[in-house]
């Protein structure tokens, strides 16, 4: 039976990619998009360019109105809270139904919240949308404290662009330094010492308590310290939202489950982002993933299987990240067994890699550094075995490693 229409659940760069291609790949049937907030719109902005203002909403937007009209692709404003996937259909909050051929599901996450008194506290911020943006926009001002907790990705962006408001920020985490699996450690070294170096306050501990008063929050840290401070952000990560397929009786485990078609255990879904999971045939469960490149290979992925056609070929894992006036990348896994190479320029390190017992590169990670990872995220996908002490010297281009 040919495939006439297409439900997608959830406007996020997984989401989006999965309706894009659909169209680039030939498909001219109806497709659907239904998000809560309406246009798709890109997430990474919103610790850094849109948060500080620089960049309106209509530029974050993955395509403007016009797009959706050219390509013919219906963008629906609504929750959905249920599935009947035997019928195709996807229930919305409003009780409109709509019904379509196959559904993917889209549903990203939400804000991991701390499991501690006061964690759940309605005045505790968090940042996983636009209108959390907004509000923590609406809030920063000269003088004003603020407390993260987790200074991983999401909470030493958010940091960075504190400063742009003269806040001042009390940065929190458990582990000195963070980002270690993902940079290495002397990358993640020196990203931590920036915090300290631009005034601001880094504690390392684990926040037991958070309290709401009058004047502001008090956070009871495993120290015995007491932080206090006017707003606090909680950045730990996300759980994936699994609500959906949960309704429809389809296999979850810390994400919906999916092959390497991104297929659930029924048919006529599909699942593509951060709230899914890919298991081997064998049984055996992938991490889950949470970054933006991931979401789009996904969406692109589930295109092609949508379609019957072949799967894209996607290369080593990549993420980038900006804080400081510094932009971070990173390509394949600096995180298991292996050599640790550092290359530093002027006794400053610049980039790590980490080295395969068989001697191909498994890892990189570079500050202010694209091209070098660029570079090696081809030696990495072709399984070039390279010299330790070339990747060391900055002296080499690493363009050549690669040919």
């Amino acid at each position: 039976m040919a495939l006439e229409s297409v439900i997608v659940v959830g406007g996020g760069m997984a989401g989006f990619t999965t309706v894009k291609d659909l169209r680039a790949r030939g498909f001219e049937g109806t497709l659907t998009i239904v998000d809560p907030e309406g246009l798709p719109y890109d997430r990474p902005p919103l610790s850094k360019d849109y948060l500080l203002g620089t960049r309106a909403g209509e530029q974050i937007q993955l395509a403007d109105a016009a797009w959706f009209e050219e390509q013919d692709v219906r963008v629906i404003t609504g929750k959905a809270v249920a599935l009947r996937p035997d019928e195709g259909m996807v229930l919305l909050e409003s009780g409109r139904e709509l019904s379509a051929d196959k559904i993917v599901l889209a549903t990203g996450g939400a804000a991991r919240r701390l499991a501690i008194p006061g964690g759940d506290l309605e005045s505790v911020l968090e940042l996983r949308n636009r209108a959390d943006a907004d509000n923590l926009r609406s809030l920063l001002r000269p003088g004003v404290h603020l407390a993260i907790i987790g200074a991983g990705l999401i909470g030493a962006e958010t940091a960075s662009s504190a400063l742009a408001f003269d806040a001042e920020v009390t940065l929190i985490d458990p582990v000195e330094p963070p980002l270690v699996p993902a940079v290495g450690l002397a990358l993640a070294e020196r990203l931590h010492h920036m915090h300290g170096a631009r005034g601001i306050k880094v504690v390392t501990g684990v926040p037991l308590a958070i309290s709401a008063g009058e004047t502001g929050h008090r956070i009871e840290m495993d120290s015995g310290e007491t932080i206090t401070a006017d707003l606090v952000l909680v950045g730990i990560g996300i759980v994936p939202e699994t609500a959906l397929a949960a309704s429809a009786g389809l296999e979850i485990d810390n994400g919906t489950l999916v092959d390497d078609h991104q297929r659930t255990s029924h048919p006529n879904v599909y699942a593509v982002g951060d709230s899914s999971r890919t298991r081997l045939p064998d049984g055996t469960l992938l991490r889950r993933a949470e970054h933006w490149e991931h979401a789009m290979h996904t969406g692109s992925t589930a295109a092609a299987a949508l379609l019957g056609q072949d799967l894209p070929v996607h290369g080593a894992s990549w993420f980038w990240s900006d804080r400081h006036g510094v932009h971070v990348e990173g390509a394949g896994s600096m995180l298991g067994d292996g050599t640790i190479v550092v290359r530093e320029k002027d006794g400053v390190p610049v980039a790590s890699f980490r080295l395969a017992d068989d001697g191909t590169m498994a890892g990189c990670a570079a500050i202010d550094g694209g091209l070098t990872v660029r570079a090696a995220r081809r030696i990495i996908d072709r399984g070039i075995r390279v010299d330790p002490a070339l990747l060391a010297d900055p002296a080499v281009d690493l363009k050549k490693l690669a040919r």
